[in-house]
């Protein structure tokens, strides 16, 4: 493990009583994102990585101070990433081609190197990779577990639409990132399970190996990225993962919440769990206790 080096640091970011340091010699390839990390002093051997990416304007520094994951970093010895967006916007590209092909490039390929920065620089565990993600970034963890399965363990994430959801719609490709897509916002773009699980599946192409294991929320009362995004996403992964039963439990975890796990195992060990809230709009609170649990991080 390569401990980083006063010349790798720049600006440290208080977060309560943590602290964030921006990576200066990552080279943000190939879009020139910011890489923001935690890298814990009880750091395990090998670590964990959870990469946790905000939504759109907001920022790395900001989603740290507004989500817990640099602290259980500290408590829990992981590394933390934060990628920070290049946009005026602060949106990540989630419609591009680049973006949606394994290793073809765009804001999904700049976040996989960091990854393989971490492992690489801190000790990361290659085997223990998870994303976590809010709007625009629950977005970008969808295309990071539908391009790059052989890089995340599974992901989680609040108030997003399925992977390429907006690329299906037609986002204006000229603009950069890729911008906004309204019938898929507005829950209006519905697919198939199999359509959906096509679409992924294109995006590694002849890829045979083991997929993410993913946890979903959403809001019901959600006006930016409208409910039925939910189900699309439930239908997109059920089918990627293969898991055609699901069972649905009231009140759980909180009372107006609905439960819904695929096929075998617990809300901790199921392959796609959903979680429905009930009145909640944009965006679902972030669950960090519930997505260290789902990663088996402890």
């Amino acid at each position: 493990m390569h401990l980083p080096t006063l010349a790798t640091l720049a600006a440290m970011v208080t977060v309560g009583t943590a602290q964030l340091t921006k990576v200066n010699d990552f080279p943000g390839t190939p879009t020139r994102l910011g890489m923001y990390i935690n890298v814990p002093k009880n750091l395990k051997t090998p670590a964990p990585i959870i990469v946790a990416v905000h939504h759109c304007q907001g920022s790395a520094t900001g989603y740290s101070q507004s989500t817990k994951y640099v602290q259980l970093s500290n408590q829990y010895g992981f590394i933390a990433i934060y990628p920070n967006s290049r946009s005026g916007g602060g949106c990540f590209d989630v419609a591009s081609q680049a973006t949606l092909t394994h290793n073809g490039g765009g804001d999904s390929q700049t976040i996989v190197n960091m990854v393989k920065y971490a492992i690489d620089k801190y000790g990361g565990d290659p085997t223990r990779v998870f994303s976590v993600g809010t709007s625009s970034g629950a977005m970008m963890t969808n295309v990071l577990m539908a391009a790059y399965p052989d890089v995340f363990a599974a992901g989680s994430v609040y108030s997003g639409v399925p992977a390429g959801c907006f690329a299906v719609q037609g986002s204006t490709a000229t603009q950069d990132p890729p911008g906004w897509a309204n019938s898929c916002a507005n829950g209006q773009l519905t697919k198939t399970a199999q359509q959906w699980g096509d679409l992924v599946r294109s995006y590694y192409p002849g890829y045979n190996g083991t997929r993410p294991r993913m946890q979903i929320f959403h809001g019901t009362s959600d006006n930016t990225l409208r409910y039925p995004n939910y189900q699309e996403q439930l239908k997109e992964w059920s089918n990627v993962l293969g898991l055609t039963t699901s069972t649905n439990k009231a009140n759980t975890p909180k009372s107006g919440w609905t439960q819904t796990i695929y096929g075998d195992g617990t809300a901790t060990t199921a392959k796609l769990v959903g979680y429905s809230a009930q009145g909640v709009g944009h965006s679902v609170p972030q669950q960090e206790a519930m997505d260290l649990a789902f990663f088996g991080i402890n």
